[in-house]
């Protein structure tokens, strides 16, 4: 199995910053890609930014320029630095992770709380 503990949540003020951490561990094969979603009540989950094992990114239109999003060597921890951070970025963070080589597969971390005020 596969675990991925998030880290670095919590409650800022208006043009704060937070960094958040994704440690995974477990049978790992090979990790394709990490990175975060979030999600507000009554939306669909959506992309934040995503790293791959290419160390290609790709970032959701609302945060580019304000995060940035970095991992390991060992690529098996991801962070999420999220500077200027805005109420609308208010929600609950999940980890992802696609790992596997002929079959791959995804993994949620169980979320972690970001609450900016205004």
């Amino acid at each position: 199995q596969v675990q991925l503990a998030e880290s670095g949540g919590g409650l800022v003020q208006a043009g704060g910053s937070l960094r958040l951490s994704c440690a995974a561990s477990g049978r790992i094969v090979r990790i394709n890609r990490m990175g975060w979603y979030r999600q507000v009540p009554g939306k669909e989950r959506e992309l934040v930014a995503r790293i791959a094992i290419d160390k290609s990114t790709n970032y959701g239109d609302s945060v580019k320029g304000r995060f940035t999003i970095s991992r390991n060597r060992a690529m098996n921890t991801v962070y999420l630095q999220m500077n200027s951070l805005q109420p609308e970025d208010t929600g609950v963070y999940y980890c992802n992770a696609n790992i596997g080589t002929v079959d791959s597969y995804d993994y949620w971390g169980q979320g972690t709380q970001v609450t900016v005020s205004s």
